[in-house]
């Protein structure tokens, strides 16, 4: 008879001779480990740690544990951290797959802003369960062959002998699916919204009333299941926001800003603060350069919302006048555009604006001229038409078109007014905060220059207050300038006018 000792020696050599029941044993009992295990499987890059991956994989874990043994739900989950994070690989890609190393039987309902990352996310998923590396450490675990395309699979587990037992399932859908005929056990919901849908009212709408209402409808056992939303934040009143403000919701909230130089006190739980390094959530991911960059990009309040997760409107001061720099002549510059935001009532209401704006060399941007007044629409043309003939051919023109019959038709009315000339008629998208927002980052960087002359003051003090001054035609005639001299897509279909 062995003695103890020898029982456990064999057991080491064993283990020395195949340690792979060994690994999948630690991968099971850790979703952290199993997630650097096969981080390669989805990713051509290494896997580089950071504590806030490390954190989020322990929630999902208890989140997991709770479920599994049937324990009545102790919240859904919200997590709101910036992209680049590493968010959708961790809670959209491996979260399932390590559950079922567990639990075979556990169904997932996954879906975000559209099919194609809803598809793309499963099918990753798929891919590691189809691995050479996850069949040795799980060989008991496979994909149902007959129920196996990226929209829906279903998982299997061997029971000895010839024999397999059922297992759970994943249905991948968008905002606005049904879903009609699947439940889940947890529903991971990831990036519901784009920042574009987030600037429209009904597209917040759509994706709060499917959250709330729909899926809400698809679970397996309310009282246990679980919703987990990972997203950036990007509108007062996108899905986190609604969410967190429904009174009496059990609701855990995980907030984790890029850098707390600037959002210290959104950070969620607070204690995680000391976590940070240099103020920096990943300093090898998001390093204050690139956070730089991010800002000229995304623009103060996309930056305020995905960064910061903030996202509100940026109020008196979004633009930081004294940065304004005064020439006294003209710069060289590569193009030219003049860009009109048109109203049509003489002496009363909104004024009609023509923002004229050069892209220099030195790739800073110069305003060489505004033209304001309150005119009727007979006398709005004439200076539009005589406005073109003063700059020359060579300055595109674009104006803003209105929605609605009316608007298509005065659009079309100004493109024939500018005969001789390139004229461009725009849709603009999103509201005159989300347009000026971008333009404001060069602005308060110095990167504007305004050629003295009489309009100076006026243009400056309507920027100074925007947008809580009077009137804002004059910062969205310049944002548009600044949207088309960097070729950005704030607008919608083009009408264009003949040369």
């Amino acid at each position: 008879m062995r003695t103890a000792a020898e029982n456990q020696k064999r057991q080491i050599e064993a283990l020395l001779s195949n340690p792979i029941p060994l690994y999948a044993e630690k991968c099971r009992r850790s979703f952290y480990y199993f997630l650097q295990e096969f981080f390669g499987e989805v990713s051509s890059e290494d896997f580089k740690p950071n504590w806030h991956i490390k954190y989020i994989c322990e929630e999902l874990q208890h989140v997991a544990h709770n479920v599994a043994n049937n324990r009545p739900k102790e919240y859904d989950l919200i997590i709101n951290i910036p992209p680049g994070t590493t968010k959708t690989i961790v809670c959209s890609v491996m979260f399932p797959v390590w559950c079922w190393t567990n639990w075979h039987w556990m169904k997932f309902i996954t879906g975000s802003y559209s099919s194609a990352l809803s598809l793309e996310s499963a099918e990753y998923s798929r891919d590691v369960i189809r691995s050479e590396k996850f069949i040795k450490m799980f060989p008991g675990i496979m994909m149902k062959q007959d129920k196996d395309s990226k929209s829906n699979y279903r998982i299997q587990k061997e029971a000895g002998g010839d024999g397999v037992m059922l297992g759970g399932s994943r249905f991948s859908t968008s905002v606005g699916g049904t879903g009609t005929g699947f439940h889940g056990h947890i529903l991971v919901i990831d990036d519901p919204l784009t920042p574009l849908q987030a600037a429209s009212e009904v597209e917040l709408k759509n994706a709060n009333h499917w959250i709330s209402q729909t899926l809400s409808t698809r679970k397996v056992d309310k009282l246990s299941a679980v919703t987990i939303l990972i997203m950036q934040r990007l509108a007062q009143g996108d899905p986190s926001g609604t969410l967190l403000m429904k009174k009496g919701a059990k609701i855990k909230h995980i907030c984790l800003p890029g850098e707390i130089r600037n959002y210290r006190a959104d950070v969620c739980p607070s204690e995680l603060v000391h976590q940070y390094k240099d103020d920096l959530l990943d300093p090898v991911r998001m390093p204050w350069s690139v956070l730089k960059n991010m800002e000229a990009d995304l623009g103060q309040y996309g930056y305020a919302g995905q960064v910061g997760q903030r996202p509100s409107p940026p109020g008196g001061g979004m633009f930081q006048v004294s940065f304004f720099s005064m020439v006294e002549n003209m710069q060289q510059s590569t193009e030219t555009v003049r860009c009109w935001d048109k109203a049509g009532t003489k002496d009363a209401g909104a004024y009609t604006v023509g923002v004229k704006m050069a892209l220099l060399k030195n790739g800073k941007w110069l305003i060489i001229d505004v033209k304001r007044g309150q005119w009727a629409t007979h006398e709005r043309e004439a200076v539009i038409r005589a406005t073109a003939e003063a700059d020359g051919t060579q300055v595109k023109v674009y104006h803003e078109q209105e929605p609605g019959s009316g608007g298509k038709e005065s659009a079309e009315a100004t493109i024939r007014n500018l005969s001789g000339y390139t004229s461009y008629a725009e849709r603009p998208k999103g509201d005159k905060v989300f347009r000026a927002d971008p333009y404001s980052v060069q602005v308060n960087q110095g990167n504007v220059l305004l050629l003295r002359a009489d309009w100076n003051y006026q243009f400056i003090e309507e920027h100074r207050f925007f947008p809580f001054s009077t009137y804002k035609d004059q910062v969205d005639a310049a944002a548009m300038c600044f949207a088309k001299l960097t070729k950005r897509r704030v607008a919608g279909d083009i009408l264009r006018g003949a040369n």
